[in-house]
């Protein structure tokens, strides 16, 4: 299949953080299933780290889309700092800060936390 088309219906920039890894249609619904992208925060750069997998993924209902729900399955990556033992996740107000986005990515973002 391919998902490359699919990445087009994400609010913007959000193929920056993540990739399309699957997509499911039905007559009703289509659900785009996302990953975050292993690419470690910026405030952890100087620091030993390792990525740990990922969080349980959230659904969250996009705009419809020709008569068809829309759902995006989020997987959020979570890291391990050796040194601490802690595990960390991405800063979502520090990357809409420090970015130029649009208010539909920064909405999708505040989504992941509720």
């Amino acid at each position: 299949m391919q998902k490359d088309g699919y990445s087009l219906l994400l609010p913007f920039g959000a193929s920056d953080y993540f990739d399309v890894v699957d997509v499911k249609e039905s007559l009703c619904e289509l659900t785009i299933y996302l990953e975050e992208k292993n690419l470690v925060p910026e405030e952890y750069h100087s620091v030993k780290i390792h990525s740990k997998g990922f969080y349980e993924p959230i659904v969250l209902q996009d705009f419809p889309l020709r008569g068809r729900k829309v759902y995006l399955n989020v997987r959020r990556r979570r890291w391990y700092l050796v040194e601490s033992g802690e595990y960390v996740h991405r800063n979502w107000s520090l990357v809409a800060s420090g970015t130029r986005m649009t208010q539909e990515f920064a909405s999708f973002l505040k989504e992941l936390y509720r």
